[in-house]
């Protein structure tokens, strides 16, 4: 499965809502698996949207038929646009689904990690992370997926931001310790972002 995450700054927040909307043409798409997003919590102007393909193929095809003319509709609604492709992994949990709706918020995570340490950083993602966030309450599924760099995203929905403060606040460091992250990653960026429901397909 492939894995397009976009976040961008929102100049005009109506017309970026409305044409989110327009999103909806996505259904009947050959590949196309799902849509979401919301709102970055720290930064109320950011907007993260998620989108998932059965494969780079299906994705590709898609791009050079119909994307242009479902995108006109946000045209001048953003700037700085950032858009990254991964490859999923594996599921943090069990039985990843591209499925937003019994959802809150989701927590987005990218580790870029020196080359040398991308197999333990997996490793460790696989032994010492997943069994921790699957075992968080509120948390209900999620992925972890990579890209070339190596670059890798830890993705996952949350109930409420209650549990995840909670789980937060709680373990992270003990097993920040224990995955030796500080030593496999060069660099993290992360975001809460608050689903709109308006926008899932």
């Amino acid at each position: 499965m492939l894995v397009k995450w976009i976040r961008c700054t929102v100049v005009d927040r109506r017309g970026f809502e409305r044409g989110q909307r327009k999103w909806a043409g996505l259904l009947g798409e050959p590949g196309f698996r799902g849509q979401g997003g919301g709102w970055s919590r720290a930064r109320p102007s950011v907007a993260h949207v998620f989108t998932f393909w059965e494969s780079r193929a299906f994705y590709d095809s898609f791009m050079a038929r119909s994307h242009d003319r479902l995108a006109t509709a946000q045209s001048g609604t953003f700037k700085d646009a950032q858009i990254r492709l991964f490859d999923y992994r594996f599921d943090v949990k069990t039985g990843f689904e591209p499925r937003f709706t019994d959802s809150d918020l989701l927590r987005v995570a990218l580790c870029r990690v020196h080359e040398e340490r991308a197999e333990h950083f997996t490793l460790m993602q696989e032994k010492v992370w997943n069994p921790a966030m699957a075992g968080s309450p509120g948390m209900i599924r999620g992925l972890f997926a990579e890209a070339p760099g190596p670059e890798f995203l830890v993705l996952s929905m949350w109930r409420q931001q209650a549990e995840h403060g909670k789980y937060r606040t709680e373990r992270v460091e003990r097993l920040a310790l224990r995955a030796q992250t500080e030593t496999d990653v060069s660099s993290l960026i992360g975001d809460i972002v608050e689903l709109e429901s308006a926008w899932t397909v």
